[in-house]
């Protein structure tokens, strides 16, 4: 597997498991923030939390989707 293919794959997995992780961490994180503060958060406060979980879940997705094609890369290689 070329270098170019594997970003292109990396990329690709990335960007197809980013809306349901992004939508995973941002009910997580208000139902958590609204636990804490024991009270219903404000629209401000939902999309911070949106942003908030938008930039981390892209940020996991992209380092899962390296690492999983990297280990295909390596099993692939290897056999």
């Amino acid at each position: 597997m070329s270098h170019q293919a594997y970003v292109l794959w990396t990329l690709a997995l990335a960007v197809a498991l980013w809306w349901p992780a992004a939508r995973l961490v941002w009910v997580l994180s208000v139902r958590r923030l609204e636990r804490k503060l024991d009270r219903k958060l404000d629209a401000n406060e939902i999309d911070g939390q949106k942003r908030r979980a938008w930039v981390i879940s892209a940020a996991l997705c992209l380092l899962f989707s390296a690492l999983f094609n990297l280990r295909l890369l390596n099993a692939a290689g290897a056999s």
